[in-house]
């Protein structure tokens, strides 16, 4: 009777308040992400040099002197933490897209892999969840194998951001860093490489499958330094979670951009997502569109210790056409149609 509409109307009241407060939490937790992204390293640098500034100097003093003490753990592998890796916050990063790992073969622990992540899209979103995170189970889904997703050197050298990606197992993308996992840390380790870098972002844009990757070769000639297994990884719906403004070749605005990537090693992107209180309001929010990051199927690399532009050249076109196979196989499955085609730049 009426206790029972009573209870009833209650336990709904009860499910859509959990339902608000978990999307506010997803909210906050992508939120905080984005930030970091953004403006955490010019922000730690501003306060701790403010901190030298005042009576609570010797605090500064004392990380600056452990910061030369640890400054090349990032090129040794880094010093990643279980624990920052389960915190719940990146399950909620993970459901407000939400973001899927999907596996199509095993990975023995008994080799390395250079996973090649595309594309890259404004921030990489999909690499940093899958990889830096617990949050889709990549330490079940591979057991038994170490992930380091490579982002810019430049991050390391910024006080507290540095710590807090190292916690995560993100690397250094540079040469002294690859060849220290991949030859003095073991097997069963695994580099995240956004092959398409800078460039590939500042062609990103919803609807678009893109990668540059024609003259990046770079990753493979790596790979057979140390005998590492290449793996295609395509992440559908990456380039689908922020707008961009795309400058035309000859413009201004690709001028600066490209020598914004020469120089500083990032190009500069104007783009937008959603607000934080509207989808339809601009601001720094991505969109919550289904990212699908796909690992593909390893390819077998032999251990050449100076390869030679042919073995470098015949090795990459094998793994262009595996990532196209690989794109071709699931396009259909996460919302592409039959008809689409990668984009290979």
């Amino acid at each position: 009777g009426t206790g029972s509409n009573i209870l009833s109307a209650l336990q709904d009241l009860f499910w859509l308040l959990k339902s608000k407060v978990e999307k506010q939490l997803q909210i906050i937790s992508v939120l905080q992400w984005v930030l970091t992204f953004l403006i955490m390293g010019i922000a730690c640098t501003l306060i701790l040099m403010y901190i030298l500034c005042t009576d609570c100097w010797a605090i500064a003093a004392l990380y600056l002197a452990w910061l030369v003490f640890d400054w090349n753990t990032p090129k040794k592998g880094g010093r990643r933490s279980q624990w920052v890796r389960n915190w719940a916050i990146w399950r909620y990063f993970r459901d407000y897209f939400p973001i899927r790992l999907v596996k199509t073969h095993n990975l023995l622990t008994t080799r390395n892999y250079i996973f090649g992540y595309h594309p890259h899209g404004i921030m990489g979103l999909g690499a940093f969840c899958n990889f830096s995170t617990e949050a889709t189970g990549v330490s079940q889904k591979f057991p038994g194998i170490r992930p380091y997703l490579a982002t810019l050197a430049g991050n390391f050298r910024m006080p507290i951001l540095r710590d807090y990606l190292m916690s995560g197992g993100i690397c250094p993308v540079n040469r002294d860093s690859i060849d220290y996992i991949l030859s003095k840390n073991g097997s069963g380790n695994a580099i995240i490489i956004v092959v398409g870098g800078a460039a590939e972002s500042l062609n990103c844009t919803p609807g678009k499958n893109s990668v540059t990757l024609k003259n990046r070769k770079g990753f493979v000639k790596l790979a057979l330094r140390h005998g590492a297994d290449l793996v295609p990884v395509y992440s559908f719906g990456e380039n689908e979670v922020y707008k961009q403004v795309i400058f035309e070749e000859g413009s201004w605005g690709r001028w600066v951009q490209k020598k914004f990537q020469k120089h500083i090693g990032f190009a500069p992107c104007i783009f937008h997502g959603r607000g934080l209180f509207s989808s339809t309001t601009w601001g720094l929010l991505p969109y919550s569109k289904p990212i699908t990051t796909v690992v593909g199927e390893p390819i077998t690399i032999p251990k050449i210790d100076n390869p030679s532009q042919k073995d470098v050249d015949f090795y990459h076109s094998i793994y262009v056409d595996s990532l196209i196979k690989l794109f071709d196989k699931y396009k259909s499955k996460f919302g592409l149609l039959e008809t689409e085609v990668l984009e290979v730049n």
